[in-house]
C-alpha cells in the first residue's frame, strides 16, 4: 500500500504540474504577449530557460511541504503518508468544485491550507482514539503557518500598491508618446529596473545555487546599497550602448523581466505542484533505508537538498506544458483583456454593488481632490495621461512602459517571498501589479471602472473562499482516510481519477463550443459577401435547430415531469446562452477593423448575434424555472394546459422549421408566410392566455403551475419575435 501511495502521489504531481503550468502561465507571460515585445517562439523561449533555472534552485521552498505548517516528529510513518495522500485528494476535489461553480483558486492557497487540514484531521483523529496525550498546538506549527498567510495576504496588497505608484511615476515621466523623452533618459530609468531585476532573481533568489561565489554574495550583503548603485550604473551603461546600436532597449528589459518572474515562478511555485508528492517519496525512502516503520518522521523537518534529476524531470514537464497547452493561451488572453487599455475589455463579467460604491466614493473623492488642486497643476498631469489613440497604439493591450513596470514589480515581490521562504500566490501577485499599473494608466474609465474593480474583489474573496475551501475538504478526506484504512484510499482515489476525466472531458466540450462560435465570427468578417453569407446562414441555422431542440425537449419533459431531462436542457439553454454572450463582446473589436466598404456588412453581423443573444437568452427564462418547478416538486400542469401549450409547441416548430428551411436554401421568397404564420401563433398564444384566465376565475388551480404557463407563453412569444428579426436582418444582407 505504501508503494501504491508513492506511485500515486507522483502520477498527482505531473498532473498538478501540466494543470498548474496551464493556469498560471499567464503569471509570467502576460506582459511579454500583452505588448507583443517579439515572436511568440522568442517569448516562451526565453520563460523556458528561466523555469528551467528556478526549478533547480527552488530546494529551499520544498521544506514548506515537508514541516511548513506542521511538525512532522509528532507522525509516525503511515500517518505522514496519509496525510501528503490525503492533501493531493482533496485538492483535486477542491479544484473539481471550484471549477464547477466557476470560482477562483490559487494553488499556494490549496497547498498552505490543505496541508493545514490535513494535518488538523490527524491530530483530532490521534486525541479522539486516545493514542496521545499531546494537544492539538503540539502537532501544528501555528506560527509558521501564520507567518505564511500573513505573508499572501500581504502580498496581495503591496503587489497593487507597488504596481500602482511605479506606473504613475513612470507615466509622469514619460506620458504615452514616449519615445522622445525615453532617447535621452530610458537607458537610466531601464537600468533602474533592470538593477532591480538582476539583484533580486541573481543575489536573492539563486543565492543558494552555487552559481555565485560566496565572496561575491558576502560583498552584496553587507553593502546592499553600494551594491544596487552599483548595478544600477552598470546596467544603465550597458543599456546605454545598446540604444546607440539603435536596440530597443525596453524590448531588453521585458524580455530580461519575462526571463526573471519565470525564474521566481517556478522557484516559488514548484513546491506547490511537486513539494507534497516529493516529501511523500522521501518519507517513503527514509523508512525504506531505515528497515523499520518510524514511529516519528522528524527526518522531514531537516533542511532538503532535492534530488538535481528530479526537479529537471519537473521542469522538463513545466517547459513542454508552456509549449504545448492551448490552454495556457487562452488564459493569457483573457488576463490580457482584464489589463486592456480597451474600455470594452472586461465588460462581459458582471458589476457587483460593492464595486458600484468604491466607483462612486472614489470619484467623489476624486472631485473633491480636484477643486483643491490649482488648474495649470491638473492640466500638466492630464497631458502625461492622454493616451494614444486606437490607429497609433496598434494591436497591443498596453505599450512597452506598462510592460516594463508590471514585469519588474511582480518579478522584485516573488523574488523576495521566495528569499524569505514564503510561498507568496503568484497569481495574485502578478494579478494585483496588473491590476494596479492598470489604474495608475487610467485604463479604468467609467466604462469599465465597476467590472475591473469587481474582478479585483474576486480575486480577492476567492482566496478566503479557496482558503475555507481546501482546509475543509482536506480535513474531511483525511479523516475518512484515517477512518477507512485500504479500502477508503482505494475508494477516493478511484473517485478523484473519475472527477479528472469527467472534468477534462467537460471542459474539451465547453472549449470546443466557445472556440467554434468566436471562429464562425472572425472567419465571417475577413470572407467576401458571397462567402461571409454561407458562414453567416449556417451559423444561424445551427443556432436555431438548437433552440427548436432545447424548446420542445424542455415542453415535453414539464409535460411528463421529468427532472433529468429539464436538467440537461437548462446546462445546455446555459452553455447556448454564454456562447451568444460571448460572441457580442468578441464583435467589437473585430469590427474595428473592418474597411469602410465593409461597415454595411458589420452592421448586419451587428444585428444577427445580437438578436440570437436575445433568443438564447428568452430560451433561458423557459428551462430555468420550469426545471426548478420541477425539482421543487411542485404540482403538475393541468390536462387544458398541457393541451394549450402542445398546440404552441406544434405551431414553434412548424415556424423554426420553415425558418431553417429558408436559411439552407438562402430564398426569402416564404417570408411572407413566416410572417403570417408568427401572427397567427401570436393569436393563438393571446387565445391560450383568455382561455388560462377563464380557468383562473373557475377553479384556480396551483399558483406556481400557472405562473409557470404564463411564464412559458411570455417568453416563447419573445423567442419567436427575434428569431422574425434574424430572418428580417438576414434578408436585408442579402439584398
Amino acid at each position: 500500500m505504501d508503494l501504491f501511495i508513492v506511485i500515486t502521489l507522483a502520477v498527482l504531481a505531473v498532473m498538478g504540474i501540466i494543470v498548474g503550468v496551464s493556469n498560471d502561465a499567464v503569471n509570467f507571460l502576460n506582459s511579454a504577449f500583452g505588448s507583443k515585445v517579439a515572436k511568440k517562439s522568442v517569448i516562451l523561449s526565453v520563460a523556458a530557460v528561466g523555469v528551467m533555472v528556478g526549478v533547480m534552485t527552488s530546494s529551499g521552498m520544498m521544506d514548506v511541504a515537508r514541516s511548513g505548517v506542521f511538525y512532522p516528529a509528532m507522525f509516525s510513518y503511515q500517518e505522514i503518508m496519509i496525510l501528503f495522500l490525503g492533501m493531493m485528494l482533496s485538492n483535486i476535489i477542491l479544484l473539481d468544485i471550484y471549477n464547477s461553480l466557476g470560482l477562483p483558486t490559487s494553488t499556494t492557497v490549496s497547498l498552505v491550507f490543505g496541508l493545514l487540514g490535513s494535518a488538523m484531521a490527524l491530530a483530532l483523529y490521534n486525541i479522539w482514539s486516545d493514542t496521545t496525550t499531546a494537544s492539538l498546538g503540539e502537532y501544528i506549527n501555528s506560527g509558521n503557518a501564520l507567518g505564511i498567510v500573513s505573508g499572501i495576504l500581504l502580498s496581495v496588497l503591496l503587489a497593487f500598491v507597488t504596481g500602482h505608484l511605479l506606473m504613475y511615476i513612470s507615466r509622469l515621466i514619460f506620458s504615452f508618446r514616449y519615445h522622445k523623452i525615453f532617447k535621452r533618459f530610458g537607458a537610466f530609468w531601464c537600468g533602474i529596473t533592470l538593477a532591480g531585476i538582476v539583484y533580486f532573481t541573481v543575489f536573492k533568489g539563486l543565492k543558494n545555487s552555487g552559481f555565485i561565489p560566496m565572496v561575491l554574495l558576502d560583498f552584496v550583503n553587507n553593502n546592499t546599497s553600494l551594491s544596487l548603485l552599483i548595478l544600477w550604473v552598470v546596467c544603465s551603461v550597458v543599456l546605454w550602448l545598446l540604444q546607440r546600436f539603435n536596440v530597443n532597449i525596453l524590448r531588453v528589459s521585458i524580455l530580461a523581466g519575462t526571463f526573471s518572474l519565470a525564474l521566481a515562478f517556478a522557484g516559488n511555485d514548484l513546491v506547490n505542484f511537486i513539494g507534497v508528492p516529493y516529501a511523500g517519496y522521501d518519507s517513503y525512502m527514509i523508512a525504506h533505508n531505515s528497515g523499520v516503520e518510524p514511529t516519528s518522521m522528524e527526518a522531514l523537518s531537516q533542511p532538503t537538498q532535492a534530488n538535481f534529476w528530479i526537479m529537471c524531470a519537473a521542469g522538463l514537464v513545466m517547459v513542454i506544458t508552456l509549449f504545448t497547452s492551448k490552454k495556457a493561451m487562452r488564459v493569457i488572453e483573457t488576463e490580457r483583456k482584464l489589463s486592456s487599455q480597451s474600455e470594452e475589455a472586461p465588460t462581459n463579467s458582471e458589476a457587483t454593488v460593492m464595486s458600484r460604491g468604491i466607483v462612486r466614493a472614489v470619484r467623489m473623492f476624486n472631485d473633491f481632490i480636484t477643486r483643491l488642486t490649482p488648474k495649470s497643476v491638473i492640466e500638466a498631469i492630464d497631458s502625461r495621461f492622454e493616451p494614444l489613440p486606437e490607429d497609433e497604439r496598434g494591436d497591443v493591450n498596453y505599450d512597452l512602459i506598462r510592460a516594463t513596470v508590471n514585469l519588474t514589480a511582480a518579478a522584485i515581490l516573488i523574488s523576495i517571498g521566495t528569499q524569505l521562504k514564503l510561498p507568496l500566490s503568484t497569481t495574485y501577485v502578478v494579478f494585483m501589479v496588473s491590476m494596479g499599473s492598470s489604474l495608475a494608466d487610467r485604463a479604468w474609465g467609467r466604462e469599465s471602472a465597476v467590472y475591473r474593480i469587481t474582478g479585483v474583489t474576486t480575486v480577492i474573496m476567492g482566496w478566503f473562499v479557496t482558503a475555507v475551501g481546501g482546509f475543509v475538504i482536506a480535513l474531511a478526506v483525511t479523516l475518512i482516510l484515517a477512518y477507512g484504512g485500504t479500502i477508503a484510499i482505494i475508494c477516493v482515489t478511484l473517485v478523484c481519477v473519475g472527477l479528472i476525466i469527467k472534468s477534462n472531458v467537460a471542459k474539451k466540450k465547453e472549449d470546443k463550443v466557445e472556440e467554434s462560435a468566436v471562429a464562425m465570427i472572425g472567419d465571417a468578417l475577413k470572407q467576401s459577401p458571397e462567402e461571409a453569407l454561407i458562414t453567416y446562414t449556417e451559423h444561424v441555422c445551427s443556432s436555431m435547430e438548437k433552440v427548436t431542440m432545447i424548446y420542445d425537449r424542455t415542453i415535453v419533459a414539464v409535460f411528463k415531469e421529468n427532472r433529468k431531462v429539464l436538467r440537461d436542457m437548462v446546462k445546455e439553454a446555459e452553455e447556448f446562452y454564454h456562447s451568444t454572450r460571448q460572441q457580442k463582446y468578441e464583435l467589437l473589436p473585430l469590427l474595428r477593423n473592418l474597411e469602410d466598404s465593409d461597415v454595411n456588412t458589420g452592421h448586419y453581423y451587428v444585428q444577427v448575434v445580437d438578436y440570437i443573444s436575445e433568443t438564447s437568452k428568452a430560451l433561458l427564462h423557459i428551462t430555468r424555472p420550469c426545471y426548478k418547478h420541477v425539482d421543487n416538486n411542485h404540482t403538475g400542469l393541468t390536462k387544458e394546459q398541457v393541451y394549450d401549450l402542445k398546440r404552441i409547441n406544434d405551431r414553434v416548430e412548424e415556424i423554426f422549421g420553415e425558418i431553417n428551411n429558408m436559411l439552407r436554401t438562402r430564398s426569402f421568397d416564404t417570408m411572407d408566410k413566416i410572417l403570417n404564420m408568427r401572427d397567427e401563433m401570436f393569436d393563438l398564444i393571446d387565445e391560450v392566455m383568455q382561455n388560462q384566465l377563464r380557468r383562473l376565475r373557475d377553479t384556480g388551480g396551483s399558483s406556481s403551475a400557472n405562473m409557470l404557463f404564463f411564464n412559458i407563453l411570455t417568453e416563447t412569444k419573445t423567442m419567436v419575435l427575434h428569431s422574425r428579426n434574424i430572418m428580417k436582418s438576414l434578408e436585408h444582407f442579402v439584398h
